[in-house]
């Protein structure tokens, strides 16, 4: 699932691109990672950390969750840089 929602997150970057990395970590069920212009789920070291479940990483990238509204519900969970995560909000338009 996770391959899937990488694969959608490359053509996005392909249109407007992402500086810095950033993960998306979902636990047990695995990372996807924004890192040299691609998403991948290969784990690594990143600027930031976004943790939370597939089920709101999926809200998430469809705009379906808000993410200042998520973080405030505790259904995403920042760690590292909060300026790289600011920079999602570009990708997801």
């Amino acid at each position: 699932m996770l391959e899937r929602i990488a694969e959608g997150i490359n053509a996005g970057l392909a249109e407007r691109g992402f500086d810095g990395s950033l993960k998306f970590d979902c636990g047990e069920d695995g990372v996807i990672v924004l890192a040299d212009g691609v998403a991948s789920t290969e784990d690594r070291e990143t600027d930031c950390t976004i943790a939370l479940s597939i089920g709101n990483l999926e809200k998430l990238l469809t705009g379906k969750l808000n993410p200042m509204t998520g973080v405030m519900m505790g259904k995403l969970k920042i760690s590292g840089n909060p300026a790289v995560a600011m920079k999602l909000g570009s990708l997801l338009k």
